[in-house]
């Protein structure tokens, strides 16, 4: 599995901006005749295609827009007229400023422009990343959901509040059967959240509530990192987590320190199947905690 997200947060951005990117190469997944998931580094892109040009779901790095665009000229001969960043992380968002360039409209929630405006510390990892220049900001933003009727697609985007940050957008294809979670599902590894952007595992948890109450066993789901998945693979990511957030509460609610609860391995009977990317059960198990105390 790639969790690209893996390879991001080892620096800060300016370092992040000078990793090697040449050997990167974008895969393209088949979702349905008109939607594709592109894999590459950083979070996963969604692409609608049609007569009525392309809806773009997050644009990774600066450096692999030419390979993006490469990619997505195999899939169809249009232009990308709509980039739709699913939350501000620079994994998703780094491409803005080469798509504005060439004419796209970038959407975002507004607490996603208002992070990359201004700029964010994050504490998780001790990185600094600068404010985005204007041409990288989102011009069209929304606060609750809109809707995008493009290549006989009806494009439902909705916020979920406090989920992996507090700008998160979930995009529902409502005549594919298919969504784009951004990072609000990571397929088959420990998530993070970002608690210091406004995330929580409560509020992850009960947006993945949400949107397995509108799904089915056929529903394709494009996650932000990890492999297309579908309904059964969301749930387990959802009891996952629960499972965990129940585990650290009792022992938050007893007074216990953060040193205290990751010395008692909650995660353990989870790290064997989660735990072997870039978050492990200590990890998860401090996100949690902070997360339960930021309430």
């Amino acid at each position: 599995m790639r969790f690209a997200l893996f390879l991001l947060f080892v620096s800060t951005w300016s370092l992040a901006q000078q990793q090697d990117f040449s050997n990167v190469e974008i895969e393209t997944v088949k979702v349905s005749d008109n939607i594709h998931m592109l894999v590459g580094r950083g979070g996963n892109i969604g692409v609608v295609s049609g007569e009525d040009g392309v809806f773009m779901i997050d644009d990774q790095f600066a450096p692999l827009t030419e390979k993006i665009k490469k990619a997505v000229s195999a899939i169809t001969p249009k232009s990308v007229r709509f980039v739709l960043n699913t939350h501000w992380h620079f994994d998703h968002t780094g491409g803005n400023e080469n798509f504005a360039k060439a004419e796209a409209v970038i959407v975002a929630h507004e607490n996603v422009r208002k992070r990359m405006s201004k700029g964010q510390f994050m504490s998780d990892f001790n990185m600094q990343v600068d404010p985005a220049p204007k041409i990288a900001l989102p011009v069209v933003t929304f606060t609750s959901d809109m809707t995008f009727h493009m290549n006989g697609e009806e494009i439902h985007v909705f916020h979920v509040r406090h989920a992996h940050t507090d700008g998160d957008a979930i995009v529902h294809f409502k005549n594919t059967n298919a969504l784009h979670m951004g990072d609000v599902f990571f397929n088959g590894s420990y998530p993070y959240i970002d608690v210091g952007s406004g995330g929580s595992v409560a509020g992850a948890i009960k947006a993945i509530d949400k949107v397995l109450g509108m799904i089915d066993d056929n529903t394709k789901i494009i996650p932000g990192h990890g492999p297309l998945s579908n309904k059964s693979e969301l749930q387990m990511t959802r009891d996952m987590l629960a499972g965990i957030h129940e585990a650290v509460k009792k022992m938050v609610d007893a007074g216990k320190s953060l040193e205290e609860v990751q010395a008692a391995k909650p995660t353990a009977p989870w790290d064997e199947k989660w735990g072997k990317g870039f978050i492990n059960g200590d990890r998860i198990a401090g996100i949690v905690f902070n997360s339960i105390k930021n309430k």
